[in-house]
């Protein structure tokens, strides 16, 4: 990497010339920096606005998973089996499937080799369990906080590595210029996060070939959401750059606590705690559930199931299914008012209909899972303590205690399963630009739980090696990149300038601006869906979207950042409905974790063969920030020969990265 100066807009600003830059600092942007000098590359570099923030460092669950290929056992397993289980989620190519399944055991020794604690026996096998749209038993963990062991571990390696760091740096514009026909990456405007908390506005430039975008998912547009705080996504900076996006239909949503960010999936559920509403002062508590269900057998066995059926699936709405119980939350939340809690202290009490609880009550599969892991213990907290303490004091860490405590909690936004396209080697249709991540939208409708740290590390992987193989040249001299980039820096400069000058009276302010975001989220693009509400939701994010420079309002520079992620909010959360919309009208039915509802409440899935089931849905903006929706048909898993002379050839003469 070398250093040089600019003055763009009369404003003298440093610019960083590097072959790569990678933007984010969670497990897969820092994986993808691992992989580049592991093959190679090592004139890399990473701005990120919060060294160890994020989703990666900060999310979890009972026991957050790791999903791969089986690695133990006697169940036969191989690529192909796992990339037809990926595909068989519905709206995912198939060749990346193949991809993702293909390096799954490569990536995740890697993780194991960077000394992440994944538990194995003294065989050296790594045994698995099931999970989320699992039937394998391909799961693994380290842990409630296995996606921040990655990033210690991969932060380690890239502190030794000596790869320069930019933080607290926040990117607000990826650089562009005309390719022929297509459009590419030439570098990157950011602010810096720690002058601005001073007072003072000061840019920097990143001149680069490559820009590997590991910002994660939109964690800021949901007013209920298990994302953390400090994750808001920067899906926009690609989407306002000209990159396409797909199947951002497909979010997952879930029971999570609300005063600790936090998945209650896994144990909290498999110990079959009770689950209690009171009134908005936290009396009137009753056990709202009992009135759905025909028995406490059922009731118990749904409770259970929601910990490994954990996202919200209108499949297993119907015959007392466990997405029952997200309805039911929901109802009692949103439209009678009250508070809904899990309650560990007492075991799920049936009244004068359903009748006493007892282990004996339970049906076969969670009595049998209880029991074979010794959990057995007269109150929810107990069978925790035995079971998974790890998950109890997490929240005990949080100042929560589950002997005592009511555990407060909501259906919140957790994972976007669409986001940027990418090809077999995650470069997007803008070149030069690797989405990597929450940010990479390869997953489709449904997803097995943890496939997203897997995808995450083979993204990473697999640009790493093209970049290596294909992209690795200097960047250009600073004076041609002068040249393509001013006018867009000049913009942006100018920009947070016409923030700064105008009168408070005349713009709204950020909470102002970031609440209308999240509440038309909440309200049209959750897991509760109906066509007219996110029409009329659709044009207004377009028209918000559409004034937002006019409307804005920072105070000073302080407020730069702030606006600037709003900013990227609005548009993402705009292409976002406009994509649901679409979806919607070409008649899709409720599916993955949504349901689609009719003016009197009545839904259905969609039938066999639906078009919107055949076809992935991509989306775009052009200049004027409008939409375009194009649907695409959905790529096959390869067929492969499987001879290695074949396969050594391409690898030696490069036609592999073709």
């Amino acid at each position: 990497m070398t250093e040089d100066r600019l003055i763009v807009a009369g404003v003298s600003m440093p610019v960083y010339c590097v072959n790569t830059l990678v933007v984010g600092s969670g497990a897969a942007a820092l994986g993808a920096a691992v992989w580049l000098g592991d093959f190679g590359q090592r004139d890399v570099a990473i701005v990120t606005e919060s060294w160890g923030g994020g989703t990666s460092a900060h999310a979890g669950s009972d026991k957050q998973t790791y999903y791969k290929l089986s690695l133990d056992g006697r169940a036969a397993d191989c690529a192909r089996l796992l990339a037809e289980d990926l595909f068989a989620g519905g709206s995912m190519h198939g060749d990346i499937a193949l991809c993702e399944a293909k390096h799954s055991a490569q990536a995740f020794y890697r993780l194991v080799q960077l000394g992440v604690p994944f538990p194995c026996d003294r065989f050296g096998g790594f045994p698995g369990y099931r999970t989320d749209h699992d039937e394998r038993g391909r799961a693994t963990s380290a842990g409630p906080r296995t996606s921040q062991q990655m990033v210690d571990a991969l932060s380690r390696e890239v502190v030794a590595r000596g790869v320069p760091l930019f933080q607290p740096w926040q990117v607000v514009s990826l650089l562009t210029a005309a390719d022929g026909s297509r459009t590419r990456v030439i570098g990157a405007l950011a602010l810096d996060l720690g002058a601005c908390a001073r007072g003072e506005e000061r840019f920097a430039l990143f001149n680069a070939v490559n820009v590997v975008f590991g910002t994660g998912g939109p964690g800021g547009m949901y007013l209920d959401s298990v994302y953390p705080a400090e994750q808001t996504g920067s899906i926009g900076l690609a989407l306002r750059a000209g990159a396409t996006a797909q199947n951002l239909t497909e979010s997952q949503f879930g029971l999570a606590s609300t005063s600790v960010r936090w998945n209650v999936s896994g144990s909290y559920q498999q110990v079959v705690p009770r689950y209690v509403s009171t009134d908005p002062g936290g009396g009137d508590a009753r056990e709202f559930l009992n009135d759905e269900f025909p028995d406490l057998g059922t009731l118990t066995a749904a409770i259970f199931r929601k910990g490994y059926q954990w996202p919200f699936d209108p499949r297993r709405v119907r015959d007392h299914g466990s997405s029952l119980i997200d309805l039911l939350v929901h109802r009692e939340r949103m439209e009678r008012g009250r508070r809904v809690f899990l309650d560990f202290t007492r075991n799920p009490g049936g009244g004068a209909r359903l009748g006493p609880f007892s282990l004996g009550i339970l049906q076969d599969e969670p009595r049998q899972y209880l029991e074979k892991c010794g959990a057995t213990g007269g109150t929810p907290v107990e069978r925790l303590a035995q079971m998974n303490q790890p998950a109890l004091d997490f929240y005990l860490a949080h100042g929560i205690d589950l002997r005592r405590d009511l555990l407060e909690i909501a259906v919140c936004a957790q994972h976007n399963n669409g986001g940027l396209t990418g090809n077999i080697w995650w470069e997007s249709n803008v070149s030069g630009l690797f989405p990597v991540g929450e940010v990479n939208g390869s997953h489709g409708v449904r997803r097995p739980g943890g496939a997203s740290l897997n995808a995450g590390q083979v993204g990473g992987l697999r640009a790493a090696m093209f970049i290596a193989r294909r992209r690795r040249d200097a960047a250009p001299a600073v004076e041609a990149f002068a040249t393509m980039a001013e006018p867009q820096v000049g913009a942006v400069v100018g920009l947070a300038r016409a923030l700064q000058r105008t009168p408070a009276g005349q713009r709204r302010g950020v909470d102002d601006m970031r609440l209308e975001i999240q509440r038309r989220m909440s309200r049209a693009g959750a897991h509760i869906r109906r066509l007219e509400t996110v029409r009329a939701a659709a044009r207004e994010a377009q028209g918000l979207c559409q004034g937002f420079d006019a409307q804005a309002l920072a105070g000073g520079p302080g407020d730069l950042p702030a606006v600037f992620r709003n900013r990227d909010l609005c548009l993402a959360h705009a292409v976002y409905l406009a994509a649901i919309a679409e979806y919607l009208e070409r008649g899709g039915q409720s599916r993955g974790s949504f349901l689609v509802a009719g003016e009197a409440g009545e839904w259905t899935l969609n039938p066999p063969g639906a078009f919107v089931d055949s076809h992935v849905l991509e989306v775009s903006v052009d200049r004027d920030l409008a939409v375009r929706a194009d649907w695409v048909d959905i790529r096959p898993i390869p067929e492969e020969d499987g001879w290695f002379e074949t396969a050594w050839k391409a690898f030696r003469d490069g036609t592999v990265f073709d």
